[in-house]
């Protein structure tokens, strides 16, 4: 059965050119196996939650937000940072899904773990599935910056997979989170089968 393992290889020497409000630029003299070493720069990421909320018609809540570095408005789910070292990841996607969509769900489950881009940076992302998912109480999150102009829906599931795979929808953390739903329904044991909200996550350990 494939499983990725943990590995560390000796860094000769360490530096960081750049360090911005939530994340910096780390470059690093990593030792090869062969005794020479190569500079590797990469973003060092507090890590991320993604919620997949699906309501009891079969929709996902997605939203639509500006992406400067792409140039591009995505289709997203909710998701946002972890603001805190060792913050609990359940807590944190329940805080995203209120602030960005004004929702709370009763049942939660880990849909997967994802590491963005490891090539360049160590962002790691938990999406969660959200369902039983109602209205939230109270006033609505004040909102600003690209999320002012940020837009709501709520679109089969179907048809947002059709989107992904014709390539018509981008964004890491909804492609993943779709493709992985419609492989959870197909699999033995469905939805049922996905791990407990709390489970482990060695990527980002955290006190239940």
């Amino acid at each position: 059965m494939l499983k990725d393992t943990q590995e560390e290889w000796r860094v000769s020497a360490t530096a960081t050119p750049f360090t911005g409000k939530k994340t910096s630029v780390r470059s690093d003299e990593v030792v090869m196996p062969d005794g020479t070493t190569a500079v590797r720069d990469y973003q060092v990421h507090p890590g991320s939650v993604a919620v997949l909320a699906l309501d009891e018609a079969g929709r996902v809540l997605v939203l639509r937000q500006y992406r400067h570095p792409v140039r591009h408005k995505l289709w997203e789910i909710p998701a946002g940072l972890l603001d805190i070292p060792g913050e609990n990841p359940l807590h944190a996607a329940q805080r995203e899904l209120y602030e960005e969509a004004h929702v709370k769900a009763e049942e939660w489950r880990v849909l997967t773990d994802v590491y963005t881009s490891p090539g360049g940076s160590d962002e790691a992302v938990r999406i969660f599935l959200a369902r039983g998912v109602s209205e939230a109480e109270g006033e609505r999150f004040a909102v600003a910056e690209e999320e002012a102009d940020m837009e709501l829906a709520r679109v089969p599931l179907a048809e947002v997979v059709a989107g992904v795979l014709a390539g018509d929808l981008h964004n890491n953390c909804l492609v993943v989170g779709v493709l992985a739903l419609q492989a959870a329904l197909a699999a033995d044991g469905g939805l049922d089968a996905l791990r407990p909200a709390e489970a482990a996550w060695p990527a980002r350990p955290f006190t239940p």
